[in-house]
């Protein structure tokens, strides 16, 4: 069972690489040029995401395909293990067919450091089907599998206690937020990076619960990079 630390870690700010090109190979993905990243006010960033009704209907889970090959295709890992040796606190061992032993993560939703790698979910920060609700229903195949393997931006997929990703399931922050109060500011502009930078449209409700968390986290930056 993991076990709650005391010491405080620093978050991670959401400033990155942009995600792969949907259709390329990882290896050509890794060789696109970088866009510019784009760094705006909490209250900016939720004043620049458009408002449209939500619509679950078509969805399925496996139109995403994941998880995939990963960003190096020589190192046998998929993105799921790509991910946990990235955010590891203390890095694991990797062994044949990239099996993860030892290591330890920080599960910032829940303020608890975890071990081992499989007591860990990889979040997506905007889940699957609150993406197909907002935009991602129009997408094409191969745009859904990069955003369900984007290790572009950090702030995409984050490493997790399975605890709570499962409570989270598909609920957006109007209807559920971390159980660490102190990680609502970071959990609120990683949502908003995420939505910014593939485009992805909320509900009223969304923007209104958006409009309030962001009030409370005035000062606080969001830092994102549109996804090819």
């Amino acid at each position: 069972m993991p076990a709650t630390a005391a010491a405080a870690v620093p978050a991670p700010t959401a400033e990155t690489a942009p995600a792969p090109a949907a259709g390329n190979s990882p290896a050509q993905q890794a060789e696109a040029p970088r866009a510019a990243a784009e760094t705006v006010p909490i209250l900016v960033a939720v004043a620049g995401l458009s408002v449209a009704d939500e619509s679950r209907a078509g969805y399925n889970r496996d139109l995403f395909k994941h998880w995939n090959a990963g960003l190096n295709l020589s190192d046998g890992c998929n993105t799921r293990n790509e991910v946990l040796i990235s955010e590891a606190v203390t890095a694991p061992a990797v062994g044949a067919r990239c099996a993860l032993t030892g290591g330890q993560w920080w599960s910032y939703y829940d303020d608890t450091y975890v071990t081992p790698a499989g007591s860990l979910d990889i979040d997506h920060m905007v889940p699957l089907a609150e993406a197909w609700d907002s935009g991602a229903s129009a997408w094409t195949a191969a745009r859904r599998e990069a955003y369900a393997n984007d290790q572009g931006q950090a702030a995409s997929l984050v490493a997790v206690t399975a605890k709570s990703n499962r409570a989270k399931a598909d609920q957006d922050p109007a209807q559920w937020l971390p159980p660490a109060a102190d990680a609502h500011c970071r959990y609120t502009s990683e949502w908003l990076a995420t939505k910014l930078r593939w485009g992805l449209s909320i509900d009223e409700t969304e923007q209104k619960a958006l409009y309030r968390l962001a009030a409370d986290c005035q000062g606080d930056k969001v830092t994102y990079t549109v996804a090819p």
